[in-house]
């Protein structure tokens, strides 16, 4: 028996990332900086209108500039009828327009592509972009989704009779998970033991805002395309190429080299990734795009813009017996690829770990003049845990409770688990309990509690607010199954492969693309484990769909919960076929033959192989079983049977200057279940970046449009990213129930920070201002927004300080607004 070092677990060690090497030291590759010989550049030619008709397009200047190759329209390319994709039509009448590569007759958003220069440089297209004469004719822009259903309203698209892109309806009473809630409402509004809680709560919107703008190149080399384009999901990219375009599947690869973050923001199929393939198969040269920053923000798509009103009907004692969503959703002015099926994912999430017995949730999906929106980091769930974590909250000042004994009351008790919800999922194993009693001691939740009584009885002009947010996530989309009856256009699962080269090192190939998260260390020391060779041994190969021919890429936190346990099963088989291989070898029944970190032996024996020798052996083939072929190459397509559904418990101590309206985020804590740890130096991370978007959207993000629909805050000039500077150390713990759903027993953490950390933040912020009379501030809280609320609510309380008996910490002394330095009440 060769002798090999004695291996190490890799399942739970904070490796640092593999890919880090060339990420970080200026040696990775992305789009832009992938230029063949003979490349032509494009521009592309915007609207300055969010809706206006086309009267004529002049491109006579453009023509005549330096290094232009040509300027075109659709029409000039052959491509007006060319419809960019929807994947998910979420109602059999949902009104889906054409969204065309460029723009023909009318546009429909401020930044909507009308023609296309092609030069030398990019330099070139750009300045050539700005001689092409375009004459509009203004049309009425639609900005607010409640006057666009209206009747009379001007109609984004007039041919399709409505601005309604579709309604989409879960009952639990009528679905049979549950009762009605119209009963449930009606009760309550009826019965003086109980209580009714209606909020409107807005959803502004977001721009992803990832480090690495978009970019796209099509290289027609002889029969094939092969495109690269930053994107998260290269192989949806090719199959919707081919079903856009008419491209042959087989004669296009679609790489995907490095990517600079994505956070659904590059989920799309993009008009400008269609023009660079039609443009290259006309010019028969190489054609790139790349936009830049401001183009970005303008024309990517944006996330969230919504409206929530939500109503939730309880007992006097506590018990929660229903709760009615009712949703408008922003589509903007067209479909992308998943845009109307983002909210129908919060549709199972606005339950969240509450044992609700009654719920309804309605939306209705509305098209507006302004860039269409899609998936964004959370994708739908981050709105719908928003909405529920805010009504428990006020649901608490309602019955004057303790807003964590409150959540405590409703939640599903870890014994209880698995429990099957009022939207008819299954959540298989989780601990509230665990999570949210680690998290109180690691924030001192009494002692904060009792310094906010003594700032309220003091009159400090500075008060402290304490926010909270418990919450569960469905991610590791998904079974496919699941997916099909929601009328989703592809399935769930996620292909791998794996290669035992001869010299024993192993080539893992996945389906999952990565754009940042740490999938080349992640999966192997996932494979290092399962085949017990060194990690250093494992290299791992993505993002190419020559190389990695089926996959469904990456969104929606399934890389590690269904990519991972594709390589587990690839793992299984790559064993199975080693172990014939191994029994032949040694002369052994393969019933006798066992495996165990990396080595093959004869059960009660030392005579044995490992699997790099077994490797070789198939490899050579000079003696190996006559049925089998010399390989221990496996696939594996892994198709889950649930979701997974992480957890956990996030506080926030908000410090809010009344004077001032400034707010400070003194302290983060979070607890998270996310089932058992890969590497949890990866998961520190991700939950790092989470909370710094979720945070960004309470405090900090929001996309502002004028009365004309352009974007008047499209540059970081005016588009406020946090820092660093502006955020505290998180304080991060982990827990794990383990899924019962996967053999790893793994859950998903790519959004749980963004998920969790927005409604603690809000929370937060109105609990520290409540003494004040204020109940609502919209996102994100500004300085000015806190301060204005602080004043409105002084407007409305000049005669007595507005004494908050369901808060905290109630009763002990107030701040009376018109002196919030005066004495104690």
């Amino acid at each position: 028996m060769t002798a090999t070092a004695e291996p190490t677990v890799e399942f739970g060690k904070a490796r640092t990332r593999k890919e880090d090497a060339r990420l970080i030291t200026g040696r990775s590759r992305y789009t832009d900086a992938i230029t063949p010989a003979g490349t032509l550049h494009i521009s592309v030619v915007r609207s300055p209108l969010a809706h206006a008709t086309i009267m004529g397009v002049d491109k006579t200047a453009a023509e005549q500039a330096p290094g232009v190759v040509g300027v075109y329209t659709a029409a000039d390319l052959g491509v007006e009828q060319v419809g960019l994709p929807c994947a998910w039509p979420i109602t059999p009448d949902m009104k889906a327009p054409q969204r065309p590569v460029l723009a023909t007759g009318t546009v429909h958003f401020a930044g909507e592509g009308v023609a296309v220069v092609v030069a030398r440089s990019a330099a070139e297209a750009r300045d050539a972009a700005d001689l092409v004469d375009v004459e509009y004719e203004p049309l009425e822009p639609v900005l607010d989704m409640e006057a666009a259903l209206a009747e009379g309203a001007t109609l984004v698209h007039p041919g399709l009779g409505t601005n309604e892109n579709a309604t989409w309806v879960f009952d639990s009473g009528e679905a049979g998970t549950g009762g009605s809630v119209a009963d449930a409402i009606s009760a309550a509004e009826a019965d003086p033991d109980q209580v009714v809680v209606r909020r409107r709560f807005i959803q502004q919107r977001l721009i992803p805002a990832f480090m690495e703008p978009r970019s796209a190149v099509c290289d027609p080399t002889g029969e094939q395309l092969t495109v690269y384009a930053a994107t998260q999901v290269p192989h949806i990219l090719r199959t919707m190429t081919t079903v856009t375009l008419g491209v042959p599947e087989s004669k296009l690869r679609v790489i995907a080299p490095d990517v600079g973050g994505g956070f659904g923001g590059k989920i799309g199929v993009l008009p400008e990734e269609m023009l660079v393939v039609v443009l290259a198969q006309k010019l028969h040269r190489p054609v790139k795009w790349t936009e830049s920053r401001s183009e970005s923000m303008l024309a990517a798509h944006h996330g969230r813009d919504q409206i929530q009103d939500i109503t939730i009907a309880a007992k006097k004692d506590g018990t929660v017996t229903g709760l009615d969503v009712k949703l408008l959703a922003d589509m903007g002015a067209y479909l992308g690829l998943v845009t109307p099926g983002v909210p129908i994912l919060g549709a199972f999430m606005f339950n969240a770990i509450y044992k609700i017995p009654a719920y309804k949730f309605t939306c209705t999906n509305v098209f507006t003049t302004k860039t269409l929106t899609d998936a964004y980091r959370g994708a739908g769930r981050p709105e719908a845990t928003f909405a529920i974590e805010r009504i428990m909250d006020e649901l608490a000042v309602e019955l004057g409770r303790d807003p964590l004994e409150l959540r405590e009351q409703n939640w599903i008790k870890h014994e209880e688990f698995p429990f099957t919800t009022v939207c008819g999922l299954t959540y298989d194993s989780g601990n509230y309990e665990q999570a949210t009693q680690q998290a109180m001691e690691l924030f001192d939740y009494a002692g904060l509690r009792r310094e906010q009584e003594e700032r309220r009885r003091s009159g400090d002009p500075v008060q402290l607010g304490i926010g909270i947010s418990t919450f569960t996530e469905m991610c590791g989309l998904a079974p496919s199954r699941v997916l099909g009856s929601l009328s989703y256009g592809a399935g769930g699962w996620e292909a791998a492969s794996i290669r035992m080269l001869a010299t024993g090192k192993v080539e893992v190939i996945t389906g999952a693309s990565a754009h940042g998260q740490g999938h080349e260390t992640a999966f192997s020391q996932i494979v290092a484990d399962q085949l017990g060779v060194p990690f250093e041994d494992v290299e791992v190969l993505h993002g190419d769909t020559q190389i990695s021919p089926k996959g469904l890429d990456t969104y929606g936190s399934r890389s590690l919960v269904v990519g991972g346990i594709a390589i587990v099963k690839a793992a299984d088989k790559v064993i199975a076929k080693a172990k014939k291989i191994a029994a032949h070898l040694l002369e052994a029944s393969e019933d006798d033959i066992e495996f165990a970190s990396g080595n093959f032996t004869v059960r009660g024996t030392d005579k044995g192989k490992s699997i790099q020798e077994i490797a070789f052996a198939a490899f050579a083939a000079h003696d190996y079983p006559e049925d089998m072929e010399p390989s221990l190459d496996s696939d594996a397509v892994y198709d889950p049977e649930n979701f997974s559904f992480p957890h956990g418990t996030h506080l926030a101590a908000i410090e809010v200057d009344t004077e001032t309206g400034h707010v400070n985020l003194r302290k983060y804590v979070c607890v998270d279940d996310i089932g058992n740890v890969v590497n949890p130096l990866i998961v520190e991370g991700q939950v790092h970046g989470g909370l710094a978007q979720g945070i960004a959207q309470a405090l900090f993000e929001e996309a502002n449009y004028d009365e004309e629909g352009t974007l008047v805050n499209g540059t970081f000039v005016d588009y406020t990213l946090p820092s660093a500077a502006d955020l505290p150390s998180f304080d991060t713990r982990v827990v794990s129930t383990p899924s019962t759903s996967n053999p790893l027993g793994v859950k998903g953490v790519g959004e749980a920070g963004t998920i969790a950390s927005t409604p603690a933040i809000v929370n937060g912020v109105l609990d520290a201002l409540r003494p004040l009379g204020v109940s609502d501030i919209g996102m994100p809280c500004t300085s000015q927004r806190v301060w204005r609320a602080i004043q409105g609510a002084k407007g409305r309380s000049t005669q007595e300080t507005p004494v908050d008996t369901h808060s905290p910490g109630a009763g002990l002394g107030s701040i009376d607004p018109n002196n919030p330095q005066g004495e104690v009440q």
